[in-house]
């Protein structure tokens, strides 16, 4: 099972990056989560509470339940931060959309034993790729 298999398999799942702005990627890719069903699915935002109807949170922190695997759609500094985040919540996959990837990140993420994604395909593709091929 590739990477890409294994995060999409199961949750729960967040989205740190979600937007409010339906022209913004963190807003896209929640979006595409919940239209693929995918589920359970969170946004992780500093200060919304909801996004596209999806529960959101401050950080993974204060989820309900831990998830599985996160999307990353932030700017790389901050990628450092949510991936040492990640890490201490006990997440086992992280995506780093195109343009959130930190060398540090996936670094520190691979070497805690996280299975990370970045420097390849974004996952509004995938998904979208995946529904094609059903």
């Amino acid at each position: 099972m590739s990477a890409i298999d294994d995060f999409l398999a199961d949750g729960p799942w967040a989205v740190v990056g979600a937007s409010t702005d339906r022209a913004k990627f963190g807003n896209r890719v929640l979006r595409s989560y919940v239209s693929h069903g995918l589920a359970p699915v969170y946004g992780v935002h500093p200060i919304e509470t909801e996004v596209e109807g999806v529960p959101t949170f401050p950080n993974l922190a204060a989820l309900p339940e831990t998830p599985r695997a996160i999307s990353i759609i932030t700017p790389p500094p901050v990628t450092d931060a949510v991936v040492a985040d990640a890490i201490a919540a006990g997440v086992r996959f992280v995506w780093m959309q195109p343009g959130a990837e930190s060398a540090a990140a996936i670094d520190a993420a691979a070497a805690a034993g996280l299975v990370v994604i970045a420097g390849g395909p974004c996952i509004l593709v995938e998904l979208n790729r995946r529904s094609a091929n059903r």
